[in-house]
């Protein structure tokens, strides 16, 4: 009688165990979410300080999570998953006690700035580390088959817990004040530090250890792709408040709204078509729904437009970092994996960051519907770039 196989995990199991893993990232996003939206008031108003000092505090934490990326994608590599995320959850936790403590020296408005900037900082570098770690410690768990929705629900994680941390943050500072804030953060990576200290965590995978910027090169095309068409997301949520006014509109909160939605239903509902039809293929169809979107926010006579457009551009996006993903982390060994899962990362951070000088520049110079026109050309850069690499791989 010939021995028997091994059952394959069903699609439910391996989706269950990557939730598992990234439950860690939703709560380090909503200690990320809880002070974004209150942080520039505080600064702003309570401390006495200017508009731009309030929105350095603010950048101050996604500058930590980009200098940082080479670091967690290492100690991702080197002292295993699970390890970064523990140091990442202690770090919001500091972050928190720090917050907490800089709420209390408000009457001394440069003390507590100097406190605040210094919890903002740890709190980037956790979101590089708990970002890394939780995607290379799904791979490793349910296997490199499954980067696709690994990064996906990653993705779904962060977004849905920065969009349920924003409100609160607010009325958690109307109702309790912002001393509360620092609580918040230093319960909440206290309860993910004690869950995740039973959780087996999946061996430290041995061989070559390729150095970061060896590393960076080989991601570099893959990740120029996904920058050039994440600039889209920069310029819609940062600007789209702006050009509704610009146009007499009202409601460009229902924008976002629309694009958030159709972003987590795009990768609850398709992330199987990446490994069915491939990174590449994937990343191309999406990048043109993207780019529609994009042109119908450019053109849109009314808000029924823009909020079609948004909801394209949404849907399209949100498959762009996964697929792209999936043929970027090829390109490295498994032992280098989370070095590769950081520099790709690399590349989101550094669409966010200049989305918002070089479009309000666009902006300025030609009003802002040209913002999304611009977007939409580097969409189809990506698109043209993406197609280049296809046909080189293949």
């Amino acid at each position: 009688m010939p021995p028997s196989q091994p059952v394959a995990p069903s699609s439910l199991s391996i989706t269950l165990q990557i939730v598992s893993i990234v439950f860690y990232t939703f709560i380090a996003f909503i200690c990320i979410g809880l002070p974004i939206a209150v942080i520039p008031g505080y600064v702003h108003e309570q401390l006495g300080f200017s508009a731009v000092v309030a929105g350095i505090t603010i950048g101050s934490q996604y500058l930590a999570t980009l200098l940082s990326r080479p670091m967690a994608g290492r100690m991702s590599d080197t002292v295993g998953t699970k390890r970064a995320i523990v140091l990442g959850l202690s770090g919001i936790l500091l972050s928190g006690v720090l917050t907490f403590i800089a709420t209390l020296l408000e009457s001394l408005p440069l003390l507590s700035l100097s406190v605040l900037l210094v919890a903002r900082l740890l709190l980037g570098v956790a979101q590089g580390l708990i970002g890394v770690g939780t995607i290379s410690w799904c791979m490793g768990q349910v296997g490199a088959e499954h980067t696709a929705r690994s990064i996906s629900w990653n993705g779904i994680a962060s977004y849905g817990a920065i969009a349920i941390g924003a409100p609160l943050g607010v009325v958690m500072v109307a109702e309790y004040g912002y001393t509360s804030l620092g609580i918040a953060l230093s319960v909440l990576a206290g309860l993910g530090l004690l869950l995740i200290r039973n959780k087996p965590s999946v061996p430290v995978i041995r061989g070559e250890r390729l150095p970061f910027w060896a590393v960076f090169g080989r991601i570099a095309p893959f990740g120029a792709s996904l920058c050039l068409a994440s600039i889209g997301y920069g310029t819609l949520t940062t600007f789209i408040t702006l050009y509704y006014l610009s146009r007499g509109w009202t409601g460009a909160a229902y924008c976002l709204t629309v694009f958030g939605a159709c972003f987590i239903l795009s990768r609850l509902l398709f992330i199987s078509s990446i490994s069915r039809f491939g990174g590449f293929t994937s990343a191309i169809a999406c990048m043109t729904i993207e780019t529609l979107g994009l042109i119908l926010l450019w053109l849109a006579p009314s808000t029924g437009v823009a909020l079609i457009g948004a909801g394209l551009t949404g849907f399209g996006l949100s498959l762009v970092y996964p697929a792209l993903g999936v043929e970027a982390i090829k390109q490295v060994p498994n032992s280098s994996r989370g070095a590769g899962l950081s520099a790709y990362a690399v590349f989101f951070d550094l669409a966010l960051a200049i989305a918002g000088p070089l479009m309000g520049a666009v902006a300025l110079n030609l009003g802002y519907a040209w913002i999304f026109f611009c977007a939409a050309l580097l969409s189809v850069s990506g698109l043209g770039l993406t197609l280049l690499l296809k046909r080189r791989t293949y």
